[in-house]
């Protein structure tokens, strides 16, 4: 796996930062037959045709983005500390960007029950209890912890096709640990992956 990037918002070239600080590697779409029932499953689900779909799986959670255009699979792996500070999926506007369409929609998909490594949405108008167990992170905003088999939907933009800025979302620090998702999907039906890819997930 090696070091994920960000766009940067100058130059439109892909980067290494700070306030992400993953590993990842990509997968082709419909690589195998797993892949293409997963991306037809998420398809039925958000009612968007299986060209828009974009999988990550996470350490400690799995992520699928929706576009216009599609994207490869990506497999990103967290360990303790790693996190992802709070952005957009939406592209639309930023300066330097060169990509044709835009990201519509996220499903989040919980691998395993990490300790912490919230995501969370410190803009969107929710409101929940919360006590000693959530992180000074998740306190930012509305916050969902890890608990395997569960997912999360959200748009990034409004049917009419403008930006939802309440959309803005991130991973906080995973506290203990270090998930591999090869390792932790084995019991969630719709992420049974191939030994091939569990490989290289393992590097």
């Amino acid at each position: 796996m090696e070091k994920s990037t960000v766009v940067d918002g100058e130059s439109g070239e892909s980067v290494t930062s700070k306030v992400r600080t993953s590993s990842g590697m990509f997968l082709d779409k419909k690589q195998d037959e797993v892949v293409a029932r997963i991306e037809e499953r998420i398809a039925a689900w958000t009612m968007l045709p299986t060209e828009c779909i974009i999988f990550y799986c996470f350490a400690n959670f799995a992520i699928l983005k929706l576009s216009e255009n599609g994207e490869s699979m990506q497999i990103l792996r967290y360990g303790q500390g790693e996190k992802y500070e709070p952005h957009f999926d939406y592209i639309s506007g930023r300066q330097g960007s060169t990509r044709e369409g835009d990201r519509v929609a996220t499903v989040l998909m919980y691998l395993s029950n990490v300790k912490m490594g919230d995501s969370l949405l410190p803009q969107a108008r929710l409101s929940q209890p919360k006590d000693e167990t959530w992180s000074d992170c998740a306190e930012q905003g509305f916050a969902v912890k890890p608990a395997k088999g569960s997912a999360v939907l959200f748009f990034s933009l409004h049917p009419n096709a403008t930006l939802d800025t309440d959309s803005l979302h991130g991973s906080c620090p995973v506290i203990e640990g270090e998930k591999v998702v090869g390792d932790e999907v084995d019991s969630c039906e719709i992420l049974q992956l191939s030994p091939e890819i569990r490989r290289q997930v393992r590097g």
